[in-house]
Formats: C-alpha cells, sequence, structure tokens
C-alpha cells in the first residue's frame, strides 16, 4: 500500500507543482519553468519531516525541473518529423493525467457523501414476471449463422413469393379508353393529304407509333376513298400503299361527316 504524505496541504510533488501553476495563474501548456522551479525550491527547502520516501518524491521532481530549466537553454531538439520538441511536454502530460485523476477523486469523495442519503430497495418483481421466459431465445436461434446462410434463406424466400404469382394474371393490364376517334382522324389525314398531294402510307405514320391509331389511320383513308377524296394505289401485295388526293389543289372547304355514314 502506498505511502499518503503531505506538505503543508499538498500530496506529493505533482500537486505542489499544480498549486504554484494556479497561483501564478500561468497556462499549463506553457510553463514558466525559471519562476516555477524557484518556488518549488523554496517549497522544499522548508520541509520538516525524516521520512526519506517523501524526501526523495519531491527532489526527484526538483531535480527533474533543473533539468528541464537546463535544456530550455539549450538549442531546442527536433524529432524525426521535423518539429521542435518542448522540454517541458512530458511534466505536462503527467500533470494533465495528475490533474484528471484528482478531480475525478473529489467527484467521488462528494457522490460518497451525497450516498448517506439514499435508501436502497430491494426489487419486488411479482411472480409471474419472474418466471417469464422468453418465447424464443435469440443467441441460441441465431447460432452458427452466416452470410452464405442468410442468403440461402433470403433465396427461398424470394422463390415462395414467386411461386405464389399467378403467371398468366400477373400479366394482365389495366384496360384503357382510346382518345382515337374516327372523325377526328378522318379531318387530320384530309389536311395531310391537302397539304403534301402525294405521299406513302408509311410516311404518314412516322410519328404513329400507337396500333390502335395506325388501324384508325387506315379506316380513316378508306372512308376518305369511298367518299372519292384520295386515291389509293398498290403495286405488289404487301407492299407500301402510295395516296394522292383528288381535290384541286388549293381546297379548304370542311369535309361534312354525316354524310359518311349515309353512304354507308
Amino acid at each position: 500500500m502506498g505511502i499518503s504524505y503531505k506538505l503543508d496541504n499538498f500530496e506529493g510533488p505533482l500537486d505542489l507543482l499544480l498549486h504554484l501553476i494556479e497561483k501564478n495563474k500561468v497556462n499549463i501548456y506553457d510553463i514558466p519553468i525559471v519562476t516555477i522551479t524557484e518556488q518549488y525550491l523554496d517549497y522544499v527547502s522548508h520541509m520538516e519531516t525524516e521520512d526519506l520516501n517523501v524526501v526523495s518524491e519531491f527532489l526527484v521532481m526538483a531535480a527533474t525541473l533543473i533539468d528541464i530549466k537546463a535544456r530550455m537553454l539549450l538549442p531546442k531538439e527536433v524529432n524525426e518529423e521535423g518539429e521542435e520538441e518542448d522540454p517541458r511536454a512530458e511534466l505536462v502530460a503527467r500533470l494533465l493525467e495528475y490533474k484528471y485523476y484528482k478531480y475525478m477523486s473529489l467527484e467521488l469523495k462528494d457522490r460518497e457523501v451525497g450516498a448517506d442519503r439514499l435508501f436502497y430497495k430491494e426489487a419486488t418483481v411479482p411472480p409471474e414476471v419472474a418466471k417469464y421466459e422468453p418465447p424464443v431465445d435469440l443467441d441460441k436461434l441465431l447460432r452458427g449463422l452466416s452470410l452464405a446462410k442468410l442468403q440461402e434463406i433470403f433465396r427461398g424466400v424470394t422463390k415462395r413469393t414467386q411461386d405464389r404469382i399467378d403467371p398468366i394474371r400477373s400479366r394482365f393490364g389495366t384496360i384503357r379508353k382510346e382518345t382515337v376517334s374516327l372523325e377526328s382522324k378522318i379531318k387530320s389525314v384530309l389536311e395531310y393529304a391537302r397539304e403534301f398531294r402525294k405521299f406513302f402510307f408509311r410516311k404518314m405514320l412516322n410519328h404513329k407509333p400507337d396500333r390502335v391509331e395506325v388501324v384508325v389511320t387506315f379506316l380513316a383513308l378508306l372512308e376518305l376513298m369511298k367518299i372519292g377524296k384520295i386515291s389509293l394505289t398498290q403495286e405488289h401485295l404487301f407492299d407500301d400503299m402510295l395516296i394522292e388526293t383528288l381535290e384541286p389543289e388549293g381546297e379548304e372547304g370542311e369535309l361534312n361527316l354525316s354524310e359518311l355514314g349515309e353512304e354507308e
């Protein structure tokens, strides 16, 4: 067990150094080593104790301070990284560590004093709660689980999900009402024919990839051909159809669509 010694309420040389630093109100990272050493030696010279352990501790620190003071007078040393080394760095680190533990001991002492005002009550857990056991032991359940095993489980779950999907009904889509009308298509085809006069059917369909619109366009051509507005020729089967307007050039009259149903 270590010996606890005091010098005017100072517990060891580090405690004395901290007192001198706080008394002089200096930065612990920039200790004025000359002033602190002189004051430290003055305190040590007034020690009244015959305990060699106490004396040796303070004398070792005094020798350390004198060594640092001497090194401060010499040219500064440079480490491997090219940075100048501070002879006080090791002492500062020891002081900071001691200061940390000193304040922690004071904090624990305050808690010990406050603990006298606390009352401890033993736990009173209902029997049904005390007998409760988890339905699943997670440690046992996950024992031996690896990433490969997790991947295998995931594939199995995914496959079962896919097996429940109907391969036929899953492809069913939503039936939407088409907005293409034969009447409007007849008008647009007639305007196209009046503008280009002579053209091929496929060229007119360059911007109409929708199948329903292609069918309605073809029906519109048949209606216009029926009433004598256009002519349609095809030299060979499956060849492109050549369409030519039969109206005089410059014709801009409106087409009476009500006549279409009467001619049928």
